[in-house]
């Protein structure tokens, strides 16, 4: 906390003086009478220091924190477990105050973390090229549909009902300005519905977009979709994805996915309270010069030593804004940093076992919630770490009673889709011990 100094009325004259007005509501003469705010503000007496670091610290202890609370909350943010490296490393300075290299070259430590994020993303994904990076994961999905569009040159998008609520809002708050239309593409026993999508694959298509796991935990049929798509003329296939389930399941590069993208808040960044998060982007070399953001490359420099280069940045700061690919403003490097240090301490092997990990008591919390008979599964379906359950018993109080025993529940379902109004949808992570999940059963069975 910085210390609040007041300004004295003679510190205030000499800043008049020099800028030549006779005092500070003079600074505000362009705004009409009749608009203006002609009253005191309606505040409390002054406080001092003490009273208010305190009064701060009685606010923030309103708030529900992870480490009080045992958390079964995902739809897009998981509690999964952070090495305590990861902070030790970013809270070094010249990481910390790390931003976007106006002279890149000079930035070697910067480039080279962009360019290892970027390599390890690629191989994560499958696919030959990353960039670094977009501003969370609805952002990327956004991103990448209006590269696709613009690739293409159409404009019809194609979205499952499945992919995240959120990341539908972004991509059609985008799309409206561009003149592109968004289609939803209907579910069927939650997931993608093949028929559906097939009777709305034209020739105006530029893109379709799926998730999986997709927004209610279950896996889809990428390779079946990706086949499908590509029936058509210039149709690409996007996929959101959860990077932590790379570790057991297939590539979609593999799979025949044009364009990866997805949230990297799992990948070691703490779920604080919705952001900053990081969004990830992969694609083929098809999309290179449309891709939005940077790439990084490497070469030698002079004296033959390893080196770092900006290859590609399509920003409007750096070629004519109508040749932009995107505004983008910054590369959330620091939280690159921190998916760059994660993915590198827990390596391949880690990161199977944390995907492993968080599969199998997801599929063991679901075996102890239908237990009581008063809890049944909604998707008879294969999942990875989230699942919902229905009941008879109103969603809000479920989440009201839990919250209560120190649980925070997962998501109600109904505020995004009504037809699922009894229904919450609970993410299980490799953190949660069996005692935890023994103990949300408990308490459900007694609700």
């Amino acid at each position: 906390m910085f210390p609040y100094i007041p300004h004295t009325p003679e510190d205030e004259k000499i800043m008049l003086d020099s800028i030549g007005v006779n005092s500070v509501d003079d600074l505000f003469a362009d705004i009409p009478k009749d608009v203006a705010f002609n009253k005191e503000l309606d505040l409390p007496l002054a406080k001092s220091e003490l009273e208010v670091t305190n009064y701060l610290n009685k606010l923030a202890n309103k708030n529900c924190s992870t480490t009080e609370n045992v958390c079964f909350l995902g739809a897009g943010a998981y509690d999964h477990y952070i090495p305590a490296i990861i902070d030790h490393i970013i809270s070094r300075s010249e990481f910390y105050t790390s931003y976007t290299p106006y002279q890149p070259e000079i930035s070697q430590g910067t480039l080279q973390y962009i360019f290892e994020y970027q390599t390890l993303i690629s191989e994560l994904t499958g696919l030959p090229i990353a960039n670094a990076s977009l501003y969370d994961g609805g952002t990327a999905v956004a991103e990448a549909a209006l590269m696709a569009c613009d690739v293409a040159r159409k404009k019809k998008i194609l979205i499952s009902e499945t992919v995240s609520p959120q990341s539908r809002q972004v991509l059609k708050t985008y799309a409206h300005m561009q003149d592109i239309e968004v289609v939803e593409v209907a579910m069927k026993d939650g997931i993608t519905d093949m028929e559906d999508l097939e009777g709305k694959m034209d020739d105006d298509v530029a893109t379709v977009i799926v998730q999986s796991p997709n927004f209610f935990g279950v896996v889809e049929d990428l390779k079946s979709s990706a086949d499908l798509v590509h029936k058509s003329k210039k149709a690409s296939i996007i996929a959101s994805v959860d990077p932590i389930s790379l570790g057991i399941l297939k590539r979609p590069g593999d799979l025949g996915v044009d364009i990866v993208v997805g949230e990297g808040q799992s990948l070691g960044m703490s779920l604080s309270f919705g952001g900053p998060y990081l969004g990830f982007l992969a694609t083929t070399e098809k999309y290179l010069r449309k891709l939005p953001g940077r790439i990084v490359g490497e070469t030698t420099d002079l004296d033959g030593k390893r080196s770092f280069v900006l290859t590609l940045t399509a920003r409007e700061q750096h070629i004519r804004r109508d040749k932009a690919t995107s505004n983008i403003c910054s590369n959330q490097g620091l939280n690159t940093l921190v998916a760059t240090v994660y993915m590198v301490t827990l390596g391949k092997e880690g990161l199977r076992e944390v995907a492993m990990q968080s599969t199998k008591k997801a599929h063991y919390a679901l075996e102890k919630l239908e237990q009581s008979g008063k809890y049944k599964r909604v998707f008879d379906k294969p999942f990875f770490k989230e699942f919902a359950v229905s009941s008879n018993i109103d969603a809000d109080k479920i989440i009201k009673d839990l919250r209560s025993e120190n649980i925070i529940a997962g998501h109600h379902l109904g505020i995004d889709y009504p037809e699922f109004k009894d229904s919450i949808l609970y993410a299980v992570t490799e953190k949660r011990t069996k005692d935890e999940i023994d103990k949300l059963s408990s308490v459900l069975e007694g609700i």
